[in-house]
């Protein structure tokens, strides 16, 4: 049996996660082209060598024509790990949106009933904290094109993985507050708290986003 386990005593986020992943997959050539060429997403990944602390990874560059993410973001909050929380374009995706995106994609059917899966995840978060029903529901950052090529690339490395089982750590959230498409939230976030709900978690001093809700939705529907 081939088992996963994903430690989050930093948090988690979609793209800390794909490069994560990313190290462990056999077939890294295979996956960026096949994210590459996914049209309309129009993104493009680059795994870019990193060092922290004197720990080598790996981060997972998320290029959209051009620009990484965030780099446009008139505002943008970042944690002690240098995650961002960013304003993108300000454009408003429904989760009709995110479903045709995704299914107008050229993966596979698993993939694409993973990533709508957790979006809808995201949505009835968003539903909840706002009292609006899910088709009323308007996803700001996690809606982008950036968020949605996160979601969905990690989708696909774990397909090309095949682990017959996903387990985790406590989440560590950290703390104190983070601006949003919303204005000024606390952390976690009430969409975090939300999705994580029945989930074992820690807190700490540690100042900032560790944990976001992609990242929150990710771990939740896998593990």
């Amino acid at each position: 049996m081939k088992i996963l386990y994903i430690e989050c005593n930093m948090g988690i986020s979609g793209d800390m996660l794909m490069g994560a992943l990313y190290e462990l997959c056999d077939r890294k050539e295979q996956f960026i082209e096949k994210m590459n060429s996914l049209r309309p997403l129009g993104v493009t990944l680059e795994p870019v060598d990193d060092v922290k602390l004197s720990v080598s990874g790996t981060h997972m560059r998320v290029m959209i024509n051009g620009a990484e993410e965030g780099e446009a973001a008139a505002h943008e909050s970042t944690g002690a790990e240098g995650h961002r929380h960013d304003h993108h374009d300000h454009r408003h995706y429904s989760m009709g949106d995110i479903v045709n995106t995704i299914n107008s994609l050229d993966v596979s059917e698993k993939v694409k009933t993973d990533a709508i899966n957790i979006y809808k995840m995201i949505a009835d978060a968003e539903s909840t904290v706002h009292g609006a029903a899910v088709e009323q529901v308007h996803l700001h950052e996690v809606g982008a094109l950036d968020a949605i090529a996160d979601v969905v690339g990690n989708c696909l490395l774990m397909e090309m993985l095949g682990a017959n089982r996903v387990c985790a750590s406590p989440i560590h959230l950290g703390c104190g507050q983070v601006r949003c498409a919303h204005g000024v939230l606390p952390v976690p976030t009430p969409a975090t708290a939300y999705i994580l709900k029945d989930a074992p978690i820690s807190g700490g001093r540690i100042r900032g986003e560790l944990c976001t809700p992609t990242g929150a939705a990710l771990l939740k529907h896998f593990a």
